[in-house]
């Protein structure tokens, strides 16, 4: 099964070899029917801290590093 990939932006690189990814997507409201935009964020191994606050990167599954870090950083598409 194929790992999935998403794209986000750095909104915090405060810890060690981790940054904090918000990724946002578009969904209709099942209601209004108008697309409503829902972020979430996600923790990725970044392990030699290269990216910072406001990079655009692309985050994969991987295994889990901590209790909440399961992504990893994969690519700077700044």
């Amino acid at each position: 099964m194929p790992k999935r990939i998403l794209q986000g932006v750095v909104v915090s690189d405060k810890q060690d070899k981790t940054v904090i990814v918000s990724v946002e997507r578009q969904v209709m409201h099942p209601v209004y029917k108008k697309f409503v935009k829902k972020s979430k964020r996600f923790a990725a191994h970044d392990e030699n801290n290269q990216f910072k606050v406001g990079d655009v990167v692309s985050i994969q599954e991987s295994r889990p590093y901590s209790k909440t870090k399961t992504w990893t950083v994969i690519v700077d598409n700044a």
